[in-house]
């Protein structure tokens, strides 16, 4: 019994060391289709349903996916190759294989007014370092921001000019005008996204109204109503305040965890009705497109309505026809030339 048990474990081990050393060799029945730009390979071999079925499913699933990915890794080696930093790279083509987006590709951003005008002129962007050297500390600062170089305004004496007042403090004008530029920066970031979404805005700072309108006090209620931690749920209605109109609705979206149900049915029915060779068709709206279309031709002949055709002239004597003018006395009006009343239109 020790003799069997000894051989068994020995068996045991061998079986466990080879499978550690697969061979990198693996045949198939079709070669596989790879995409080496996305990392993919695509298997059209068919799988036994019995073992797929059966107790082994998880060796199957283990046994196909460690075949395919060292197929995959074989395919990589073929691709060319360079050393990075003690590193083999392999060079990845483009890939063939278009993947679908989630949502649609981001629009690009129009270009501001500077950018217009560099394009204008054909200026080019220098790209600048961000140290340079300050003179005065000795030692290599930003050129921008916080602890840059030649900051003016950590200065902690400033000559006063000729022409200014002498009690006038030179500190609080530098940092107003500090407070300046950066207002009109901002004023000019916002006066290009204006620009990009075609809204009208004033040349030169902003318009105040004196008196606001009905809509724009009855939007800034609602706004301030909103504004809280609860997004106005618990907030109470002001007196003779009316529902808000055109609030928008919220986008709904699918959950990523949890119950798949729904997702799947939404995309079997949306397959379902690509793969349809008859149109889908909405009896109802088509019925009431046609008759909204025939109320408005019946709407536009009404409109119209029927000549009138008169004669030139005086008409105090005898006409044409046998029959007088409209200064005459009675006349005979030939058939077929008469006006008909107009007939009434029934309802549908």
């Amino acid at each position: 019994m020790a003799s069997c048990s000894i051989e068994d474990v020995l068996a045991k081990a061998e079986k466990d060391e080879a499978e550690k050393l697969k061979s990198i060799t693996v045949q198939k029945d079709l070669d596989l289709e790879f995409d080496p730009g996305h990392l993919l390979a695509f298997d059209k071999n068919r799988i036994d349903t019995r073992e797929f079925k059966g107790n082994n499913r998880e060796d199957l699933l283990r046994s196909l996916a460690r075949e395919n990915t060292q197929l995959l890794i074989n395919e990589l080696w073929k691709l060319p190759t360079e050393r990075v930093k003690d590193v083999i790279v392999a060079k990845l083509p483009e890939p063939t294989t278009p993947l679908p987006r989630e949502k649609p590709p981001p629009k690009p951003k129009p270009p501001t007014k500077w950018e217009q005008f560099a394009k204008l002129k054909g200026i080019q962007k220098k790209k600048k370092t961000n140290l340079v050297w300050d003179e005065v500390h000795k030692e290599w600062k930003r050129r921008w921001g916080y602890k840059r170089a030649k900051d003016d305004t950590k200065e902690w004496l400033i000559e006063v000019p000729e022409n200014a007042d002498p009690k006038e403090d030179q500190f609080a004008k530098k940092n107003m005008a500090k407070k300046e530029r950066v207002a009109k920066n901002e004023f000019n970031r916002l006066k290009n996204i204006a620009r990009a979404q075609k809204i009208k805005v004033p040349g030169m700072g902003l318009a105040p109204t004196s008196r606001q309108s009905k809509s724009e006090l009855a939007q800034a209620a609602s706004v301030a109503k909103i504004s809280n931690a609860s997004v106005g749920k618990f907030q109470e209605n002001l007196p003779k305040e009316k529902t808000p109109r055109n609030t928008g609705k919220r986008r709904k979206f699918q959950p990523v965890i949890g119950d798949f149900s729904g997702e799947r049915q939404k995309q079997l029915d949306l397959l379902k009705l690509m793969g349809s060779k008859k149109p889908r068709l909405d009896i109802t709206k088509a019925v009431n497109k046609q008759m909204r279309e025939e109320d408005m031709d019946s709407s536009e002949k009404k409109k119209k309505g029927p000549g009138k055709k008169g004669r030139k002239g005086n008409m105090s004597g005898k006409g044409k026809g046998n029959f007088k003018g409209r200064a005459g006395g009675k006349g005979k009006v030939p058939k077929g030339k008469g006006r008909k009343p107009p007939t009434k239109q029934g309802k549908r």
